[in-house]
């Protein structure tokens, strides 16, 4: 029998490996971007096309590389990172597996430009495929200029399945983020298809963090510091009003380097316990510093988990400074383990109270004469007259109490009822219904919206225009967006810089609802596409009529709808599948008397 078992090509081993380090254009961004940081770059500019499809470009002024190390560069397992097994256990760069760019220039078209600050003339080198084609001199600047065209050119299953631009875009913006508070000293570019999307200043990391998610979050921070022998935590948390339904803005980092940690996620949650309404999430950037022997993050290919060696202190140590950070900003009620002891003798010994020897202060009494009226001295004013006025007012406290009731009518039908909880009791035959009015308006809206061909939606204009404060994410989300928004019934446009400037809203959406209406969407907008965002919006506005318009409701309009929702067989369900009623099992309560 012949022997069956043979080593693979280079280039399709490279293909195989680009598998796990490759997996989407933001990938590439991450390892580019880290490459410039580990070369001692102060400057930093990301160029993307088409989400990065098409083009990547990481340009930095750090040390660059040599003819011989630009092309070694590209061999697999090639790093100047370590140098042996020891070095694995104390890395303190961003990169060191020596996989990388063997793996992005194995699946696009790599052009590499590079020099030396010492030098006079730098290297040229382009790669296809992973196959080498030239390597050249050429005139360039200092540092190091990366160009990645045409991902997964010669992989057309791996490209068909990226996502649209802006899922794939959201994706490279992550990645630019992560990177850019890890490095508050550098600056820092993006441009995507020729516009500037960042345009990040060297500065502290309140600033950084600002610059990044805009001046709103700047109010709502608390800074954290906890500096013990093994271990130093520091950061920024938002207080209990910045927390959010969706993850986005939670990040934390070791040594520089971002990592993902559902334990330490919980850590930070449970310093919340009790400030956060359930489903919310807090908003966090905690950074620590250890010794990188205490560390392992040679776990995955893209380095986003790290294991710790004392995996429960930090644990502890995140929760509890949150907490006492909470506290002394107040806003969670905190203990005072920091108090003198020595402040309740000397209070004794420098104010000593009278006729007591040990020296306990006795707290001053405020003694009041409960038969002093002033009227009676200063103004005349005879017992007579204020015997009368107390009569008439117990005349007028005895009289019947008014007879208005403003919930429900003065025919009341027993067949409808309201709960204190919003909703309402509805005798249908043999049975009694608890019933959801918001839901039932829900189905009976979008039931009688089907044959309707869809138009512009009616707007009202407002008194006073209202700002909201972009970020540079929602800059670009309100960009992929804006088409829709007039036959939305919105108007609105870019009033300058990051200032959105709202004229009109749609009719029925309340002037202090905007803000939040606007917030949520921008929310939700993370990695949806333009075509699902008009049913996404036709969805959360009908919810929001239905939620606003059902706080409160008349009884005679309660019935007008049940009639309405009547008329289409009184269905059970919502095609979501949520209940629209409920049946009341009075029977089972019999048998509890």
């Amino acid at each position: 029998m012949s022997d069956i078992i043979q080593l693979l090509p280079d280039h399709v081993a490279n293909q195989i490996a680009a598998g796990e380090v490759v997996q989407r254009p933001a990938s590439i961004v991450k390892e580019l971007l880290e490459n410039a940081i580990d070369a001692d770059a102060s400057k930093i500019e990301l160029i993307v096309r088409d989400a990065g499809k098409n083009l990547i470009q990481v340009v930095d002024d750090g040390k660059g590389m040599s003819e011989t190390d630009a092309r070694m560069a590209f061999e697999r397992h090639a790093t100047s990172k370590i140098r042996g097994t020891e070095d694995i256990f104390k890395i303190a760069t961003k990169g060191f597996r020596g996989e990388a760019l063997a793996s992005i220039a194995a699946v696009s078209q790599v052009e590499l430009r590079t020099k030396q600050k010492e030098t006079n003339i730098g290297t040229n080198i382009y790669i296809e495929g992973g196959v080498f084609q030239f390597q050249d001199p050429v005139q360039t600047s200092d540092g190091s200029n990366f160009l990645v065209k045409n991902l997964f050119f010669n992989v057309p299953a791996r490209r068909k399945f990226l996502k649209n631009n802006n899922i794939e875009f959201r994706h490279v913006i992550d990645e630019f983020q992560r990177v850019a508070l890890a490095h508050e000293n550098l600056e820092f570019s993006l441009f995507h298809d020729d516009e500037p999307v960042f345009r990040l200043r060297k500065g502290s990391q309140m600033q950084r963090i600002v610059d990044i998610f805009g001046r709103k979050l700047q109010p709502q921070l608390i800074p954290i510091k906890e500096d013990i022998i093994w271990c130093k935590l520091h950061g920024f948390v938002a207080k209990p009003e910045g927390a959010k339904k969706t993850r986005g803005e939670q990040f934390i980092f070791v040594n520089g380097r971002f990592f993902k940690s559902p334990y330490f996620n919980k850590a930070v949650q449970e310093a919340f316990e009790g400030l956060l309404l359930p489903g919310y999430i807090p908003t966090f950037f905690l950074f620590l510093e250890l010794d990188p022997e205490k560390i392992d993050v040679n776990i995955h290919p893209q380095k986003t988990e790290v294991k710790f060696e004392d995996e429960h202190l930090i644990f502890a140590l995140i929760r509890s400074t949150i907490k006492r950070s909470l506290g002394i900003y107040n806003v969670a009620p905190s203990l005072d383990f920091e108090k003198d002891p020595q402040l309740d003798e000397l209070m004794q010994k420098t104010f000593p109270s009278k006729g007591n020897s040990g020296g306990i202060i006795k707290m001053p009494e405020i003694v009041v004469d409960k038969d002093y009226n002033p009227f009676l001295e200063e103004r005349g004013v005879r017992q007579a007259e204020i015997q009368n006025l107390a009569e008439m007012y117990h005349q007028n406290i005895s009289a019947e109490p008014s007879k208005i009731n403003l919930f429900e009518d003065e025919d009341f039908d027993e067949d409808l009822m309201r709960l204190p909880n919003g909703y309402w009791l509805f005798n249908k035959g043999d049975r009694t219904l608890m019933l959801d009015l918001g839901r039932m308006h829900r189905l009976f809206v979008s039931e009688n919206s089907k044959p309707t061909k869809k138009g512009a939606t009616n707007s009202h204009a407002l008194l006073f225009s209202l700002e909201y404060h972009m970020n540079e994410i929602e800059k670009n989300k309100y960009k992929s967006i804006k088409k829709y928004l007039p036959e939305l019934g919105f108007d609105m446009k870019v009033a300058h810089e990051s200032v959105l400037r709202i004229d009109a809203v749609p009719e029925g959406l309340k002037e202090t609802q905007v803000m939040k209406f606007l917030e949520d969407l921008f929310e939700v907008l993370e990695y949806k596409t333009e075509e699902e965002f008009a049913q996404y919006y036709q969805n959360q506005w009908t919810k929001m009529q239905s939620k606003s318009r059902f706080d409160f409701i008349y009884k005679k309009d309660a019935e007008q709808l049940i009639k309405d929702f009547t008329a289409l067989g009184f269905p059970e369900f919502l095609p979501n599948g949520k209940r629209c009623f409920y049946e009341v099992p009075f029977n089972d309560f019999k048998n509890k008397f």
